[in-house]
């Protein structure tokens, strides 16, 4: 095997932009194979670990440090498919996210087409009104409250349910997405984010901004695993390749 040309920390961290700490951190972490040692027992890196730093630095944009960290640790202990399980783990969250906006647009739409009926009385309204107003049963109601999706407050007195105007905005928002088919763990994100946003317009935005941030880092995402992936063919590391020896200089 062609000898590597031999590297020292401070090489590998100015290609980096990194400390020569940080090297020895990366090295200590797993982030990077194992470095020989002269007969003074300094470090030499070679260019397989300038490939794993370069790796690692475009994971660590796209997966985050833990995860990133997490990934070349388990390729330098010989477990592959132990690594693509993070990131195919952190690809299945991003979905999952990306649903979860897609269910908020939608639904957004889907309150835009039907404007709110005029509520019978200014103030709050009990749950058989409110029943009434939607079309729905109080049954359906007290379930959408027990799912954690609805929190109207109480009369002191009679400790009669008491639906205010944003309480029942949710529980029309409510009653649309079941009407969809969606499930309570679809809608809960929704009415998290038209609570905090305050508006259908502020939550429209904040959604729109959050598409285009996954969109973002789904790229980082992809050019990450393309550089792992060249790293992997590079050192001949995992399945059907013989280990290379990365301890020489």
């Amino acid at each position: 095997m062609t000898k590597e040309r031999r590297l020292r920390p401070v090489d590998l961290a100015r290609s980096a932009g990194v400390s020569t700490q940080q090297i020895r951190n990366y090295e200590d972490a797993g982030v990077l194979p194992p470095a020989a040692r002269t007969a003074s027992g300094y470090r030499v890196f070679g260019e397989t670990h300038r490939g794993a730093l370069l790796a690692y630095r475009t994971l660590m944009r796209g997966y985050g440090p833990v995860t990133a960290t997490a990934i070349m640790r388990a390729v330098h202990e010989g477990d592959v498919p132990g690594a693509l399980a993070l990131l195919d783990a952190a690809h299945a969250a991003l979905h999952e996210e990306r649903v979860s906006l897609r269910a908020a647009s939608e639904a957004l739409e889907l309150l835009a087409a039907e404007p709110p009926a005029p509520l019978p009385r200014s103030g709050g309204l009990r749950i058989g009104e409110v029943a009434v107003l939607l079309g729905v049963r109080t049954s359906a109601l007290r379930v959408w409250e027990e799912a954690g999706l609805l929190t109207p407050g109480r009369e002191r007195a009679t400790g009669y349910r008491v639906y205010e105007p944003a309480d029942v905005r949710d529980a029309r928002l409510v009653h649309t997405l079941r009407r969809s088919h969606y499930l309570f763990d679809q809608i809960r994100p929704v009415l998290d984010g038209l609570r905090r946003e305050g508006s259908s317009a502020a939550l429209r935005a904040a959604v729109a901004a959050r598409g285009e941030a996954l969109t973002a880092r789904t790229r980082v995402m992809i050019e990450g695993a393309g550089v792992l992936h060249a790293y992997l063919d590079a050192v001949k590391i995992g399945p059907g390749y013989e280990r290379a020896d990365q301890g020489h200089g």
